[in-house]
């Protein structure tokens, strides 16, 4: 018989299950995934040698968690996947407020139907999916919002006095008993509110307006806190931490590669746009590139984090950016171009918490540096370094490019021009085709022309070109022709 269709307490015995705590479902059913070389945590890239590892410990030590990490780290995605780690089904009590296991019951209700209708107490089996409870720690949760009040209005209808446990009305806890439950942001939990949770880690009773409730209730609770907020907002009162068996700590992506799995995997990008519009590969490393940059800003607080949000978010207004383009100019297909970047830097300015020197210059001068400073790094792994200190008269790889806008008059491209012309504008620049040709014979015809927007690019990062922005698009010149040719 299949156990969703044991429909009473009768049946439930006769089929022989056994009942099982929370915790010990969890780490059976881990030991099952490790013993099958299964992935325990689908989906989570760069935790695979030193979060996760530290996470199936605590579950095979049965532990509660507390995930410490700045913003954007997977900290709630990590608790949330735990649920498959649960077993499909488990049977309840049918009306218990608390999710009373019906062979092991806790609540008066339950109790009390079981007295009376034995092996014909109805039971209904509730999935996984549905055992997983979240409440964000703000300063106004309350201890009834958590553990729970007494009802006035329960104790009337019932014609109840207070001093019948009856009238109580559970919080969020004890209605997410046999589940997860996850508070996000502890630290915001005021401390009072953090001392109602002692006796429900450790001893399994609660009290609610002076009812010492005995209420073992069978749970695995994951906490999630960002160390600034130790300092700042509030803390994890001591006794509590104590009470937290395992506490790991996250970290961002290690590497651009980890980075762009997850913003692959994350950004919400449009089946229309992905067919229609090309990425060149080095378009999806600046983008990551921005991140690794802002992590090392002296215009940006690191204390707050660098979430990988930004990255995301990036992602998909940079297509948005090149799909606007494209539907402007009447296009079917289009390429991301390096000046489509101007369009991330709303997704840039929203997520960085600037420091003072940063606030001075302005949330969208930092954006635009950071742009620069991902350009600037990547450049040598494309094209000869140039040194910051060059002797004069030195010859140069780049002195054939330097030289053509020397003698032109400047450059202009312009952010909604027409495929056609991008291209034929890049092309009409010679010595950047013999650039490219020279140190990418092999490069994907796809991504030839944005190499030659990025070398443009790099070299006004290293000051042999400059770079005006204009109110449709850029100019590029040579730093000191126009200087010299105004004499």
């Amino acid at each position: 018989m299949q156990i969703e269709k044991i429909k009473t307490l009768g049946e439930l015995k006769a089929s022989g299950y056994q009942s099982k705590p929370i915790k010990d479902e969890l780490r059976d059913n881990l030991i099952s995934k490790i013993k099958k070389g299964e992935t325990t945590f689908e989906g989570i890239h760069g935790y695979e040698n030193t979060v996760i590892p530290e996470l199936e410990r605590a579950i095979l030590s049965k532990h509660n968690i507390n995930l410490l990490g700045l913003r954007g780290q997977a900290k709630t995605r990590l608790a949330r996947l735990m649920v498959s780690l649960l077993d499909e089904w488990i049977p309840v009590v049918e009306g218990s407020e608390i999710n009373d296991d019906p062979l092991q019951p806790l609540s008066r209700y339950a109790i009390e139907l079981i007295k009376e209708k034995a092996d014909d107490t109805p039971i209904i089996w509730i999935h996984r999916e549905e055992r997983f409870f979240e409440k964000l720690a703000t300063p106004d949760v309350t201890v009834a919002d958590l553990i729970g009040d007494v009802d006035p209005i329960k104790a009337a209808n019932l014609k109840l006095s207070y001093a019948d446990d009856r009238v109580i009305h559970y919080g969020m806890i004890p209605r997410a008993n046999r589940s997860i439950f996850v508070i996000n942001e502890l630290p915001d939990l005021q401390a009072r509110i953090q001392v109602a949770l002692f006796n429900i880690l450790q001893e399994g009773d609660i009290q609610i307006r002076g009812f010492k409730v005995r209420l073992p209730l069978d749970m695995q609770f994951v906490f999630t806190a960002n160390p600034e907020d130790y300092t700042n907002r509030g803390s994890i009162v001591t006794p509590l931490k104590d009470r937290i068996g395992s506490q790991i700590l996250t970290h961002y992506p290690e590497t651009v590669e980890i980075a762009k799995k997850i913003t692959l995997q994350e950004a919400k990008i449009q089946e229309s746009q992905k067919s229609a519009i090309y990425v060149p590969a080095l378009a999806y490393d600046i983008l990551e590139q921005i991140g690794f940059e802002a992590r090392n800003s002296e215009y940006i607080d690191h204390k707050s984090g660098i979430s990988a949000r930004l990255s995301i978010t990036a992602f998909e207004n940079l297509m948005s950016t090149a799909e606007r383009r494209m539907l402007r100019n009447n296009e079917t297909e289009t390429s991301v171009r390096l000046s489509d970047f101007m369009g991330v830097i709303p997704s840039v300015t929203g997520k960085v918490e600037l420091v003072y020197e940063g606030e001075q210059e302005g949330a969208s001068f930092v954006a635009q540096q950071l742009l620069g400073s991902a350009i600037k790094t990547l450049f040598p792994n494309y094209f000869p370094k140039i040194d910051k200190l060059e002797r004069p008269n030195t010859p140069s790889a780049y002195d054939d490019v330097v030289n053509w806008f020397f003698e032109g008059s400047g450059f202009e491209l312009l952010d909604d021009v027409s495929d056609k012309n991008y291209k034929k504008q890049l092309g009409d620049i010679t010595p950047l085709q013999m650039l490219i040709s020279k140190h990418h014979p092999d490069v994907k015809k796809e991504d030839v022309y944005f190499l030659m927007e990025f070398l443009l690019w790099g070299l006004v990062e290293f000051k042999k070109l400059s770079k005006h922005r204009f109110t449709e698009g850029y100019q590029f010149k040579d730093p000191y022709g126009s200087y010299i040719s105004g004499l």
